[in-house]
């Protein structure tokens, strides 16, 4: 399908550098944070500046081009060896995303398998993190087609639930969960959007009501909290989410709530859907037990801006994501096809859509 013409694009190369949209100040200001070196593409994955498993993949992946570009030999061992310590740097930001090292280790391969000299070997990792991005993009087209083919047949216009934000800015472009919901709403079958505000960070409140603004989409925001009652009114037709890591089983991490938000939708007979490119799962693991949970800064809990809401003395825990068992999961929706969770890691996958 060809790109809206009001297509936001997170993450950007050019001028010989990479222009993020910078996520923490949305939706109060809309501007770019313009990345010069590694270490700054590190800092911009950590702070959240750019967030969203496919885009931190790509931002990645443009981050090790500029560690390379910033390493300054000629001989082809040294230039590695260094280049193995920009990976490392890079990995060390978000734990939980499989995308960031999917792309680091796509990036590393075709560091060791060019030929030629360092300057070449530079070039190739240019362009295989353009190739990264331009191939992200017709992901999540291709996820929100085979997505919208997968939707219940009834109602006609559906309304779809979705937490955290899965859209856009949280990959190269169209999004995954709200790639689904972009092409609903392109075909006539979108009734509304509700989106959870997803705490502690409001990911929902901000940047999935944002991006559906900004495109005409119906948009509802709710607390977190109140997913169980609209489901109990009758208001929420299926749930669509996206997801940082799937395990070979199907158990999927994605933002924390995801977990609670699953186990509502099975007590009320709703679809639950995960939309996530197959570079999302990590056919390493068995299940979803040994997938790394990131736990962020008690700050993210117990402040609002400059405002501490909290006592003296209370303790904190503040896991960022959490993991949906498979059996919780409707289908898991990839840019291959729309898949029964437990099929993921056979080789003769059961299309169920």
């Amino acid at each position: 399908m060809n790109s809206p013409t009001n297509q936001v694009y997170p993450v950007i190369w050019h001028n010989e550098s990479v222009s993020l949209i910078d996520q923490t100040r949305l939706p109060r200001e809309y501007g770019f944070v313009e990345i010069h070196r590694c270490e700054d593409m590190a800092r911009a994955i950590k702070t959240m500046i750019v967030r969203g498993a496919p885009a931190i993949g790509v931002a990645a992946a443009y981050g090790m081009y500029l560690g390379a570009r910033e390493i300054e030999t000629n001989n082809r061992d040294e230039f590695l060896n260094h280049l193995e310590k920009v990976a490392q740097l890079l990995r060390s930001t978000r734990p939980t995303a499989v995308n960031l090292f999917w792309a680091i280790s796509r990036m590393l391969k075709i560091a060791y398998e060019s030929l030629g000299t360092v300057e070449e070997i530079k070039q190739n990792l240019l362009n295989t993190a353009q190739t990264i991005n331009a191939e992200d993009l017709q992901t999540c087209y291709a996820i929100g087609d085979y997505g919208l083919a997968a939707l219940p047949k009834t109602p006609e216009k559906l309304t779809i639930l979705t937490h955290c934000n899965a859209g856009a800015l949280a990959t190269a472009g169209y999004g995954t969960a709200l790639g689904v919901v972009r092409s609903a709403f392109r075909e006539g079958r979108l009734e509304r959007v509700f989106a959870d505000e997803t705490r502690p960070r409001l990911q929902g409140a901000k940047l999935t009501t944002w991006e559906c603004v900004q495109e005409g989409i119906p948009v509802t925001l709710i607390t977190d909290s109140m997913a169980a009652h609209c489901m109990k009114q009758g208001l929420i037709d299926v749930v669509v989410v996206g997801a940082d890591r799937i395990a070979a089983n199907g158990d999927t991490a994605n933002k924390i709530g995801t977990y609670s938000l699953a186990i509502i939708a099975k007590a009320h007979n709703i679809p639950f859907y995960v939309a996530a490119p197959l570079s999302t799962v990590d056919f390493s693991l068995h299940d979803g037990r040994k997938i790394p949970i990131e736990e962020r800064t008690p700050e993210e809990i117990y402040k609002v801006g400059s405002t501490i809401l909290t006592p003296n003395g209370v303790e904190f825990y503040n896991p960022a994501f959490d993991v949906t068992p498979a059996e919780l999961i409707a289908a898991i929706i990839t840019e291959n096809g729309v898949f029964a969770p437990g099929e993921l890691a056979n080789s003769q996958v059961k299309q169920v859509a």
